[in-house]
């Protein structure tokens, strides 16, 4: 699994955010959900390469279906062979045209054929594995567009809750601005009474522009999560914001994901079927020492004037052909197929192997990130303790300005890091469901 990003505090500031030109729409994730199959450009270069897959199984027919063509030919000659040949085709031969002299020094001549040919294949056997390896190859990329369409629906899960979360530390960020500002007031008012000096005023001052930073880098965040999702919405991200329609829950549901790889995976089904056709094909290397038997015939049109029809005749027959030797390019063929096989199954058993550790891995980070929402709870709930306690004690004159500063950027801080452990914990059993689907 990727690296989970710490955005709340990431990001470029964007000098016109939220302006009035900008639109801001509010959109679920089923509506996510059911854009992504439609517009995503990951999905539609996955189709493509289907489709592509898919016209050359279609070109195996060849296999089994004739192949007709139709042609007319003219010619105009004094070739002796050909002359004789012309005349002979179009029926017009007579016994003059046995002279000696007109045979060897024959006429001006015209001949046009027209010509109808069908070849239909009998038994290719090699064409038979290669048939099945096209299938194979076929139905591979149909697998991976599943599962690419799988993929899509995770990143969109994941880019939606990162929009969540980034509208909850703007949330956060501007409650606590608001109290700085507050806050600063107080101070300032104890300052013209006497009773703080003017580095407390400086302090909160400098706290109070500590937030306001941090509020403008976190809307920043929202438009890049907006534009993210409008990347894998296919949509032009400019003057447009969105907005979920759910907030980001506060706590989170446990669910146990049984941790096993399994072999209905879609793209581990697409990689057993890759290794499918490279067998076939190695089948189909080792049967092109087999003979081949194929049908041939034509029906002919002959005349001394275009598209005439005056003389016909046909022809059919049948050829077995067998390549005895070809110079070693047949066994080098078969050769290839037969590493590219074994290649192709050695890396299958790596990446179920990988996978296998990749969903083992993610299971223990399921783990690792429930435990950082308990303890990261825990600690917002006790620094949010430690603040009331201390504004009460500022309010009485016996905390010191500083201290209150500090906890309450603690308290700011741990309540972003809880919004993030619910957010690592959602997004990392999402994954692991992806893993394990």
């Amino acid at each position: 699994m990727k690296k989970i990003s710490y955005i709340l505090f990431s990001g470029t500031l964007l000098s016109s955010f939220f302006g009035f030109s900008q639109d801001t729409l509010a959109i679920s994730k089923n509506d996510l959900l059911q854009k992504i199959s439609d517009k995503n450009l990951q999905i539609k270069i996955a189709e493509q390469s289907y489709a592509s897959a898919k016209a050359d199984y279609s070109q195996s027919r060849a296999l089994f279906l004739p192949n007709v063509n139709v042609s007319h030919t003219g010619i105009s000659t004094t070739n002796p062979l050909m002359a004789f040949g012309s005349k002979l085709n179009q029926e017009i031969l007579t016994q003059s045209d046995f002279n000696p002299d007109l045979l060897n020094n024959p006429e001006t001549t015209q001949n046009f054929a027209t010509k109808f040919e069908i070849q239909q294949p009998l038994i290719n056997v090699d064409g038979w594995f290669e048939r099945k390896a096209a299938k194979a190859k076929m139905e591979a990329y149909q697998l991976q567009t599943e599962r690419t369409k799988e993929y899509l629906e995770l990143e969109v899960s994941k880019a939606y809750m990162q929009l969540q979360l980034t509208y909850r530390a703007v949330k956060v960020l501007e409650k606590a601005n608001t109290t700085a500002k507050e806050n600063l007031k107080l101070v300032q008012n104890y300052f013209k009474n006497g009773m703080l000096q003017k580095t407390d005023v400086l302090n909160v001052q400098v706290r109070v522009n500590e937030i306001e930073n941090q509020l403008q880098y976190a809307k920043s965040n929202v438009q890049n999560a907006s534009d993210y999702l409008a990347f894998l919405l296919n949509e032009d991200a400019k003057d447009k914001l969105y907005k979920p329609t759910e907030e980001l829950e506060n706590t989170i549901t446990i669910e146990t994901v049984n941790p096993t790889l399994s072999d209905s995976r879609k793209d581990i089904q697409a990689m057993s079927k890759s290794s499918e056709a490279y067998g076939k094909m190695l089948q189909s290397a080792k049967t092109t020492f087999l003979p081949r038997l194929n049908a041939f015939g034509s029906y002919e049109l002959y005349d001394k004037n275009l598209f005439g029809t005056s003389a016909k005749g046909y022809l059919v027959g049948a050829q077995l052909s067998w390549n005895v030797f070809d110079g070693y390019k047949s066994i080098g063929k078969y050769d290839k197929a037969k590493a590219e096989f074994q290649k192709s199954e050695t890396e299958k058993d790596q990446y179920k192997k990988q996978s296998q550790l990749e969903v083992n891995k993610t299971s223990r980070q399921l783990k690792d990130a429930e435990n950082k929402v308990n303890l990261s709870q825990l600690a917002f709930e006790q620094s949010q303790e430690a603040f009331r306690i201390r504004q009460n004690r500022y309010a009485q004159g016996l905390e010191k300005t500083t201290d209150l500063l500090t906890s309450e950027t603690q308290m700011i801080q741990k309540e972003l890091e809880h919004l993030q452990a619910i957010f690592e914990y959602n997004f990392t059993k999402q994954y692991l469901q992806f893993l394990t689907k």
